[in-house]
């Protein structure tokens, strides 16, 4: 676990224009810096970030928060891997917090696993690029394929010399154990006898999803026989090749942008379409894909689209891994080339317009795809069409959401010319599933309609609590007189109402108010922001935004961040020169404020109203309490008034 301390560094270091600057083109729009949303594709922009708040948001899509809640939306980092990225980019050295020996001989061995494979990698670069052998053969051989330079570095392509343990004795003149060298596969340890795993190849990194090397793959140059073409890094403690997807982390913000993922079979499909300017793409090196493989996508989107050369064993190949996207609730299409295609060369040889459009023609959902090609290999042979029915409503079976599955239930229909009804009886027998949907389905319509009173007052609650929220990070150090009530008791016993005005800071006002009227937050969020700010008022009795958004989990930051942009969406639109005028919220705090504050405790005494009326049907004390019920509906009339409300 990465330490507090660490965590800390990271924050304090941390600029949000630098983080953000690194993926999406900036200018400067006064104190702030505008771009184009990299969530959406826009033409005129809608993305902000602010320097002096250290947040972003984006109001195409509604996201936004500090650096690490763009890292975790952009990259789709989790938080501990957001964190080690920034403290990588700003040289701040990580410490774990371990209490077990164990993990920490764990953590250890893990950290030097890495440093071998990052330091390989950067051998294997320079060999490609500034050694005689590397050009001549390891470019040669890469531009001939249709390689460009921008695609060998975007990749970090290298090449393995053609000699006995070339990287071995690199590695161990840079220090580093054979115990560590072997344990990641990269040289053989066989009798005394020390061979490089890869000699004589294009070298492809492997990267997980934080982009750290882990592993590597490797294409024979030379023709020689009995070699397999392609050979990867064994499996060790960093690199488990079922959890891993090639070109993940060069493509996950372009699949996230597209909402859709490519998936081909080969590292080289996956550099050509990036070259062509297909982005959206990842491979599964060549393997059948895994639930793990899958599990990674779903981080990024729920559309995948599977390409496949026109051969019959690539379909089948990909129908296992294609029947488990559909398990796993995810939208999968085929798109098949034509023979002797694929992707590769398929890409090499036309525009990016053409590749997107034949995708587009030739992508289909893959129970229409397998009903057809069942139908054109079984014909109306009654029993092999029974059993390509029965093939069809297995795989529907494995679908939990209940409209896909009605969706699914009456296209296979349609092609296999048979009623849903027949279909759904087969779809019963093989699971009994659509039985248990339906059930679900009903019963979650049903505990709808019970909740929809509740609901409504929680969305009361909600706004409420939004607009306390907005207000202490809008306003909450501003001074403001406050028109008070004070009730005086007189000397023949009758009670005096004396109007003041108190001049206090907002946050005070706010504060003390909730207070007396022990007004408790019903949103978890809320309160846990709320308690922060007040936190942060007291301490240093006005709101600094960088400590209160570093502090906060990226879902908090962005709210924050929501609240804080929210006028930037006028400047962005340029709204006063079009004589749109918005008022100014500052020349009415008091009135917000109040009004706030009272329709709070307006819902407080309709809780206490309707606890009271409960009791009254459950106990015998019924006059003392439809005398509180009636203090209430008096106090409800009086805050009423004040809000300028009927009831």
């Amino acid at each position: 676990m990465i330490s507090k301390t660490t965590i800390d560094k990271v924050y304090q270091s941390t600029k949000v224009e630098e983080v953000v600057g690194d993926f999406v083109s900036l200018k400067k729009s006064g104190s702030n810096f505008k771009g184009l949303s990299p969530f959406s594709n826009e033409k005129t922009p809608s993305f902000m970030v602010s320097p002096a708040k250290q947040i972003w948001k984006d109001f195409s899509s509604g996201k936004g928060g500090n650096s690490v809640a763009f890292l975790m939306e952009h990259e789709k980092f989790s938080y501990p891997e957001a964190i080690r990225y920034l403290a990588k980019k700003y040289n701040i050295e990580i410490e774990e917090v371990i209490t077990d020996t164990k993990d920490k001989e764990l953590a250890s061995r893990r950290e030097s696993m890495y440093l071998v494979v990052e330091d390989a990698s950067k051998f294997y670069r320079e060999n490609l690029n500034s050694e005689l052998e590397g050009i001549s053969v390891g470019k040669s051989y890469l531009t001939e394929r249709g390689f460009n330079d921008s695609s060998i570095d975007k990749f970090e392509l290298g090449f393995s010399f053609n000699k006995k343990n070339a990287y071995y004795l690199h590695a161990t003149k840079n220090g580093f154990s054979d115990e560590y060298i072997e344990r990641v596969g990269l040289a053989i340890f066989d009798k005394g006898n020390i061979i490089d795993r890869f000699r004589s190849r294009i070298i492809f990194p492997i990267k997980n999803f934080s982009g750290r090397v882990v592993g590597f793959g490797g294409r024979i140059i030379s023709e020689q026989k009995k070699v397999p073409k392609y050979i990867n890094s064994i499996e060790s403690e960093i690199y488990n090749k079922s959890k891993i997807l090639y070109g993940l982390f060069e493509s996950k913000s372009d699949i996230v942008k597209n909402d859709l993922c490519y998936l081909v079979e080969g590292y080289t499909d996956v550099i050509q379409m990036h070259q062509s300017g297909i982005k959206n793409v990842v491979s599964s090196s060549g393997t059948a894909l895994t639930y793990n493989q899958i599990l990674l996508i779903k981080r990024v989107t729920n559309n995948i689209v599977v390409l496949f050369d026109g051969d019959e064993a690539g379909l089948k190949a990909s129908e296992r891994g294609i029947e488990m996207i559909l398990e796993m609730g995810m939208d999968v299409k085929v798109c098949q080339f034509p023979e002797s295609e694929d992707p590769d060369n398929f890409v090499k040889k036309r525009s990016k317009d053409d590749v997107l459009d034949f995708f587009k023609k030739n992508s289909l959902d893959f129970i229409r795809f397998k009903a057809d090609k069942l139908i054109k290999k079984y014909g109306d042979d009654p029993s092999k069409k029974s059993k390509t029915i029965n093939d069809i409503v297995k795989i529907i079976s494995k679908i939990s959401d209940p409209i896909k599955v009605e969706v699914y239930i009456n296209e296979c229909s349609k092609v296999m010319n048979i009623s849903t009804q027949v279909l759904f009886s087969s779809l019963s027998q093989i699971k009994n599933k659509f039985k248990i949907i339906s059930k679900k389905s009903e019963n979650f319509l049903i505990n709808t309609n019970d909740k929809e009173s509740s609901t409504k007052k929680e969305s009361e609650n909600f706004e409420l609590e939004y607009q306390i929220i907005k207000i202490l990070l809008l306003y909450g150090d501003f001074e403001e007189n406050f028109n008070e009530t004070i009730i005086n008791k007189k000397q023949d016993g009758k009670l005096d109402e004396e109007k003041i005005v108190i001049k206090t800071k907002v946050y005070e006002k706010i504060f003390l108010d909730l207070q007396e009227d022990e007004i408790e937050f019903t949103d978890e969020n809320f309160k846990k922001l709320y308690q922060v700010l007040i936190e942060n008022f007291q301490t240093n009795d006005k709101v600094t935004y960088d400590v209160i958004v570093n502090n906060l989990s990226p879902e908090l930051s962005g709210l924050v961040s929501e609240i804080l942009m929210v006028d930037e969406i006028y400047k962005l639109h340029k709204w006063d020169s079009k004589s749109i005028f918005v008022k100014e919220k500052s020349s009415s705090i008091e009135q917000m404020v109040t009004e706030t504050i009272l329709s709070l405790r307006k819902i407080l005494i309709d809780k206490k109203i309707s606890d009271l009326q409960n009791k009254l049907n459950k106990l015998d004390e019924n006059e003392s309490i439809l005398s509180e019920v009636i203090s209430y509906q008096k106090l409800k009339k009086v805050l009423a008034e004040k809000l300028n409300r009927v009831i």
